[in-house]
Order: C-alpha cells, then structure tokens, then sequence
C-alpha cells in the first residue's frame, strides 16, 4: 500500500478522485497519505491473529473497537477495511 505514499503520482491520483468536498477516500486505497498509511499499521499492529484472518468480516462495532484502541481516525481505518473486503470479494 506505501508505495505511492508522498510520490507525485500519489499526488495525481488523489488529486483526480477529490469530490466536491476536497476528500479522496476512493484514492486513499491506491495512495494513502503518509499519515494514513502509519494509522493503518497501528491499527493492524494491535489486531488479534483472528481479526487479521477475517478482516473482511469484522464488524463496524469491531472497526470501530479497534480504531479507538489503536488511537486512530475510525473513518479512515473504515475505508481500509472496506476497501480489503470489496478486494477479497473481487478476488474470489
């Protein structure tokens, strides 16, 4: 996911995807921002092995649990979530 975290394509990407309201959640999946992106580890860090194993299935209490234990945005690590969900349903 880092890969375009504070690149000029990152940039570009997220520029492209901003709605009327300036935010980009869409580009967050392919460019998060640095800042993002730490939040994301953080979360995932605290996660048990059985919540990393079924992360598409957690719960928006459990999202929500987690983001608050780990001290993060909640709608950021929302879109994450979500955004590896539609990815694991797409894939199989």
């Amino acid at each position: 996911m880092g890969r375009f975290v504070g690149s000029e394509y990152g940039k570009l990407v997220r520029s492209r995807f901003k709605d009327i309201d300036g935010s980009s959640e869409l580009a967050m999946l392919a460019a998060p921002t640095a800042e993002e992106l730490e939040q994301l580890k953080k979360a995932v860090a605290i996660m048990t092995p059985a919540e990393k194993q079924a992360v598409a299935d957690l719960t928006d209490e459990q999202i929500q649990k987690i983001a608050a234990d780990a001290r993060i945005d909640p709608a950021n690590f929302a879109i994450f979530i979500n955004g590896y969900a539609l990815h694991c349903k797409r894939v199989s």
